[in-house]
């Protein structure tokens, strides 16, 4: 299954949350925490559920502070 990823910038203490709130759309995305410190998290986005988790992270921006990143580099 072919996923697309999307980077966010988190409060650190808002990850949990994030990931209890993605977890209870069973289904369409998985998050992973990329950098504790930084906040930095990846959703992968299961197929045709793009729309959705916009939707998701456009309500939840008005209650946590994010913001969409690039994916990291590769070294």
């Amino acid at each position: 299954m072919q996923t697309i990823s999307l980077f966010f910038r988190v409060e650190r203490s808002q990850i949990g949350y994030l990931k209890f709130i993605i977890e209870a759309y069973e289904g369409v995305a998985v998050v992973s925490t990329l950098d504790a410190v930084r906040g930095l998290v990846k959703l992968s986005v299961a197929p045709g559920c793009l729309g959705i988790v916009e939707e998701i992270m456009a309500d939840l921006a008005g209650s946590i502070f994010m913001e969409r990143v690039d994916g990291p580099t590769r070294q």
